[in-house]
């Protein structure tokens, strides 16, 4: 009995064989679609003979049901797509089922705490040793780059509607302003053809397409590719939710499954391969919220240029930068298995979390700045090796409904290549914009706008950003946070800002040192324009203390 997709991932043996075999039903992962090749047994299930021992036993029996009944499930949703769409769904159902299949397996973390080992001295490259090339040497360089920027999220969480990367974050310019601007200069300067490459999602596609129009008179080619759309899964049954493939009319029922689809997504795409016909030889992969994720020319040179040492080549990049309080929950690198791999707190046993968060122990956490090989991800792919750790993650629909979602992150694949490194680089190279109180940074005095790079303040006496916490009822929304200020107050001096509750700001505010805003439940506080705040409490009361 055939079970499932066309070219299907999963066969199941016929009913008379599983009953031959003592009641139990072989299925086998075909290398087709997973490449896994293993045989696997799975308990027959019969009515209501089945009567679970204990919790975990039933939990047991539920998924090796669930894996069955999925490829009936797929097969419907099969029968629902386009013909000319069918293939490229057909790829990325594949890569859904093998996802699935290894939750169904995996049990408890997939690191064993005391098999880590303490990072070699040479794994994590320091920045500043690293020479800038001759300039003579650039433009060979930058011809063998392709920059990619993860495009797949929406601003909902910061209230806007549309693609995250629309969002003006200084001088009206968006994310997706600044990042063709810095290409832009770049190509201009060296005379070089940098191409950009935007991996979107379902979510954010067809918006994306519309605004990238604009950029047609820049020099800087712009290529765009889908990630795979995944369907939810319900928490109670294991199964998909989605009914049939018209996305757009239950958008609920499907997700995009992480950046670490990239690679697979990449390759569909043919743009892979497409590159690596040009004589591009590696990416440079970031979060197009991260402001500090410029092109770097010393890490390139370090891969391809003068600065370049051995003969292996690197094959896998992830840049690091030194972890502080405020960044505890990062993912950090370890050495495992003798590899350079990705640790997420996701993986850590619940009993060592807490030795996860030491700053001493773990001085490094993962920026998502990744510079990888063309050549070796292809090689990866073809050889199916690409096995990066599972995160679920738990949501409730509007409608009450309990789902999950299986993702991966782009640098657990890490572990996957040879010749991995990290490099320490400066905190300016990590400058994410994930909630107003970043974005109240970067639309500070603390930076400047250069060619579409945010440059810190010379007149910043330390490296470090200040510490900002905004109270989410009424500044987590980028309008209602904007119309909370006069203009931006004056930054360069401040160490740490708090605010919580119904505070506004008045024109020209000099904000220095630790600076504590509190206005009580049905107060209001109105900081006067030009007023200085140097190590203050204001409280409901408007009561100014030394701090």
């Amino acid at each position: 009995m055939l079970v499932g997709l066309q070219n299907s991932c999963v066969v199941l043996d016929t009913k008379a064989d599983s009953i031959a075999n003592g009641g139990k039903t072989h299925f086998k992962m075909l290398n087709s679609c997973s490449g896994a090749g293993e045989v696997a047994e799975v308990e027959e299930v019969r009515g209501h003979q089945r009567v679970p021992s204990d919790t975990k036993e039933f939990h047991e029996a539920t998924k090796r049901d669930a894996l069955m009944r999925l490829k009936k499930d797929l097969d419907n949703l099969l029968e629902t797509v386009e013909d000319s769409k069918r293939t490229g769904v057909q790829k990325e159902m594949c890569g859904f089922e093998a996802l699935y299949h290894r939750f169904l397996q995996e049990d408890g973390p997939s690191v064993e705490w005391d098999r880590i080992d303490k990072l070699p001295e040479d794994a994590v490259k320091d920045y500043s040793t690293m020479k800038c090339p001759q300039e003579t040497h650039i433009r060979d360089m930058l011809e063998k780059l392709v920059v990619v920027k993860l495009n797949g999220g929406l601003g909902t969480s910061m209230g806007c509607h549309g693609p995250k990367s629309v969002i003006p974050v200084r001088n009206d310019l968006t994310f997706l302003d600044l990042t063709v601007q810095q290409i832009e200069h770049l190509n201009k300067t060296y005379n070089a053809n940098v191409p950009l490459v935007l991996m979107n999602s379902f979510n954010t596609d067809e918006d994306t397409e519309k605004v990238i129009r604009k950029y047609k008179g820049f020099k800087v080619q712009i290529y765009t590719f889908n990630q795979s759309c995944y369907p939810r899964i319900s928490r109670d049954s294991l199964l998909p939710i989605a009914k049939d493939f018209s996305i757009e009319n239950d958008i609920d029922a499907w997700y995009p499954p992480g950046h670490g689809d990239f690679y697979q997504s990449f390759q569909n795409s043919g743009l892979l391969r497409k590159f690596i016909e040009e004589g591009r030889e590696y990416c440079f992969l970031s979060n197009i919220d991260n402001l500090g994720a410029t092109v770097d020319i010393k890490i390139l040179n370090r891969l391809i240029g003068d600065d370049r040492q051995g003969d292996k080549p690197i094959e896998f990049v992830m840049e690091v930068t030194d972890k502080t309080r405020a960044d505890v929950k990062g993912g950090t690198l370890i050495h495992y298995e003798n590899k350079l791999r990705l640790l997420e707190i996701a993986q850590v046993p619940k009993e060592h979390v807490d030795d996860f968060k030491s700053v001493k122990t773990f001085k490094f956490f993962n920026t998502n700045n990744i510079w990888a090989r063309l050549e070796s991800i292809e090689r990866v792919l073809n050889a199916k090796t690409m096995n990066m750790e599972i995160i679920v993650n738990n949501k409730t629909l509007d409608n009450g409904m309990r789902v999950i979602q299986l993702e991966t992150a782009v640098g657990a694949a890490m572990k996957c290549f040879d010749g991995g490194i990290g490099i320490n680089v400066p905190r300016s190279r990590f400058l994410p914009v994930k909630k107003t109180s970043d974005l109240l940074l970067v639309m500070s005095n603390l930076y400047s706008l250069k060619y579409g790079s945010l440059v810190m303040s010379p007149q910043r006496m330390f490296p470090t950003t200040p510490l900002v916490k905004l109270g989410d009822n009424h500044f987590s929304k980028v309008k209602e946070f904007l119309s909370r200020f006069a203009n931006i107050p004056d930054l360069i001096e401040l160490d740490h800002l708090t605010v919580s509750g119904d505070v506004t700001f008045g024109r020209g505010v000099s904000l220095r040192g630790t600076v504590i805003i509190i206005a009580n439940h049905g107060d209001r506080i109105d900081i006067p324009a030009g007023a200085i705040l140097e190590n203050k409490i204001v409280s409901g009361n408007m009561r100014i203390l030394d701090h």
